[in-house]
């Protein structure tokens, strides 16, 4: 495995890694996520009452829309054309958490883990965003890469996680 910075050239600068001459393969990244909320907005979320609306259904959409604009707000990501991209929720009552796992797809040269992870955050932003009115002391947190597959590295098992 490759150990050394892949974003700056032999002088410094920041650069956009060339993958022109990399395989298409097809790859897949697994992200997750948290949200600790209080009593509240845990039970506002399951039964569906936050007065905006549908919070996992708006945070669906909103993980899935974050995934598709990542080259736009990472600097040196590739623009990609995903296969496939979804956002899945596990509520956790004995956590006050809500889980967020988001699994993205391609067939291209470059790996698609910015996507995921970026897709996670989006749709736990949302999810505040949408309950903040009940409680601001919410938390994100526990977000990391659970596997990716494809490519030149092969498969990645997070094995913290």
């Amino acid at each position: 495995m490759e150990h050394g910075l892949t974003h700056f050239d032999s002088q410094g600068n920041a650069i956009m890694v060339d993958v022109s001459e990399k395989a298409v393969t097809h790859r897949v990244a697994v992200a997750s996520g948290r949200i600790f909320v209080n009593a509240p907005v845990y039970e506002a979320i399951v039964q569906g009452t936050v007065k905006k609306g549908d919070v996992l259904g708006v945070a669906r959409v909103a993980g899935i829309m974050a995934a598709k604009k990542t080259h736009e707000l990472i600097p040196m990501c590739h623009p990609l054309l995903l296969t496939k991209c979804t956002i899945d929720f596990e509520l956790e009552p004995e956590r006050l958490a809500v889980k967020v796992i988001a699994t993205v797809k391609v067939n291209g040269q470059t790996g698609v883990e910015m996507e995921a992870l970026t897709a996670v955050n989006v749709a736990l932003l949302t999810i505040y965003d949408m309950c903040k009115a009940i409680d601001k002391t919410m938390e994100l947190g526990e977000i990391h890469l659970e596997e990716k597959s494809g490519g030149k590295s092969g498969t990645f098992i997070n094995p913290g996680k």
